[in-house]
């Protein structure tokens, strides 16, 4: 017989791996990211609803979880098996709105707490005495906490009729037109211990609750189906039929019961004669009062939970691979885009192309016909042009090469216009905070000299920029420098100009990188989740 392992290493390996999934992301587009999306969420709740609470404690009631397509009669299954209406049945559709939970009365507080489905708030129904039970939505239901808009609550019911150990579920449908049913009944089936899926005879044969029994024979779970609302007349031959598709499913062995269709059942307000669902009643009804039957049952889909492990952890690790390795493709094409212009910036200086247009009119006029000033306003309103058209180049780079990449499509990546607002505010500041600095370093060579012969600070300050940016164009801007203020402090001059101009527009360049960089940044795409995932499987299964 399988047991139930409960070992507090074990207990702290699976909290581990449990932080490890719930921290890993998809954030970036790719074609795998909503199923990785959608197994993290899956995977996530059957460790918080059902795998780490029901290891910490086995002694709580089994847990039988009633779901399966619209309109299957789950509610009136439900109903019919505690023996009066807990759960609202009808022919509107979706009936279940709100999932019920019933339990035995000395079972209240396993489910009143957030030990199980925390992500629910409670909602409690006071206990009647039999006979004097009135079913009418919405009555005599007492929120444990204030009511909020699209709030998902769990309704309790107590019933002696139940034997205590059990408890029963009636889920929403699992196809349901409403998005939010739909997610919540994957996620209450993932609470269970036993899964009660329920079919119809004209419905046995759909895709949806295949899917269930698939997933359910895929995780090992403890699973039982039954056939509802069959006609006496084909009862054998669709028994014969859903029989023969769950052998060859590899589900021949999963306990079947079948419900014969009844008046009490033709618009799905009434209760089902008791004899109708005694064989599942009864089988039900072991699972928890045999030691063996409830341990076996327990232990199945918690093993069967386990065991999925092995192959949905690596796939998880493989989907955040693949979202860093995405993320370092789009990091790439930036790099290589500023990079590029980066380097072209540097030979463009060293060919003077500063010196240019306005610039080099106001050089050729000075000092006639142009003060130092009026031609540092030049130079810099030159260089602040030659680093925005780099910029701008880079970031038509990037867009090109991100379009070829299914993950830029992630929200606040695509449109690079927006990375440049602002773009040529920041590189004027930058280059004017270079011409201020370099203006000191002229003030500061000046200062030593005689003040007799000393000249104007700002005109060093205007030859050595224009030497600094001129190139060849600008050797008699050197000459000029070095008659001013001496060769030796002319190059000194020049050597801590240089260094500062290079530290200047490489801070520029490497803030607008960063800023085309940030919202990739912003999505947390790292690489240390696939390590993460693989190692926390690693440590569970050594503890297994």
């Amino acid at each position: 017989m399988v047991t139930l392992d409960v070992r507090p290493q074990l207990l702290d390996a699976l909290s581990a791996l449990r932080d490890r999934v719930a921290a890993v992301r998809f954030p970036l587009p790719l074609a795998g990211a909503p199923r990785a999306r959608a197994n993290r969420d899956e995977l996530l709740a059957q460790l918080d609803d059902y795998l780490v609470p029901r290891l910490r404690e086995p002694e709580a009631p089994l847990l039988a979880v009633v779901g399966g397509s619209t309109g299957a009669g789950k509610s009136t299954l439900v109903n019919s098996l505690v023996g009066r209406r807990v759960s609202e049945a009808g022919v509107l559709r979706p009936t279940t709105r709100n999932p019920v939970l019933v339990c035995h009365p000395e079972d209240h507080h396993w489910f009143t707490g957030m030990r199980v489905l925390p992500n629910l708030t409670r909602a409690r129904v006071p206990h009647q005495e039999p006979g004097n039970e009135p079913f009418l939505l919405g009555r005599g239901i007492e929120p444990s906490t204030p009511g909020r808009k699209n709030e998902r609550v769990l309704r309790i019911e107590t019933t002696e009729t139940l034997p205590p150990g059990l408890a029963l579920l009636d889920a929403p449908d699992v196809d349901s037109l409403v998005a939010e049913s739909r997610v919540l009944a994957a996620e209450l089936i993932s609470a269970a211990d036993i899964w009660v899926m329920v079919t119809t005879a004209a419905r046995y044969a759909d895709a949806v609750p295949w899917h269930l029994l698939r997933t359910a024979k895929e995780h090992k779970v403890t699973l039982v189906t039954v056939l509802d609302r069959v006609p006496h007349q084909v009862v054998a031959e669709v028994s014969r039929q859903y029989g023969a598709l769950l052998a060859k499913a590899g589900l021949g062995e999963v306990p079947r019961f079948t419900v014969p269709e009844l008046p009490e059942s033709a618009w799905g307000g009434g209760l089902l004669p008791a004899t109708a669902v005694a064989p599942l009643r009864t089988w039900l009804i072991h699972q928890v009062t045999d030691p063996g039957a409830r341990e076996e049952a327990m232990a199945r889909t918690a093993h069967g939970v386990l065991d999925s492990l092995r192959a949905r952890m690596p796939e998880l690790a493989s989907a955040a691979a693949a979202q860093y390795a995405a993320a370092l493709r789009l990091t790439a094409a930036v790099d290589a885009a500023y990079d590029s212009e980066h380097a072209r910036v540097r030979t463009r200086l060293q060919a003077g192309a500063v010196l240019a247009g306005d610039a080099l009119k106001r050089w050729r006029s000075y000092p006639l016909d142009c003060t130092a000033g009026e031609l540092l306003d030049a130079l810099v309103e030159s260089l602040c042009a030659l680093l925005l058209c780099a910029v701008t180049a880079a970031d038509e780079r990037v867009e090109e090469a991100w379009r070829r990449e299914p993950a830029a499509k992630a929200p606040g990546l695509a449109g690079g216009d927006a990375t440049l607002d602002g773009a040529e505010d920041r590189i004027g500041m930058a280059v004017r905070r270079w011409r201020r600095v370099l203006e000191e370093y002229a003030e500061e060579e000046v200062r030593d000299l005689d003040r007799s012969v000393a000249p104007d600070s700002e005109v060093v300050a205007a030859l050595v920029a224009t030497v600094l940016l001129g190139g060849r164009r600008a050797r008699s801007a050197g000459e000029g420098l070095a008659e001013r203020i001496s060769a030796q402090r002319a190059l000194r001059l020049r050597d801590r100009g240089g260094r500062l101009l290079t530290e200047y527009l490489d801070k520029a360049l490497y803030a607008e990188r960063e800023r085309r960089l940030a919202p990739l940044d912003a999505l947390d795409v790292h690489p240390e989740p696939q390590a993460e995932l693989i190692a926390a499987l690693s440590v569970l299964q050594k503890e297994r």
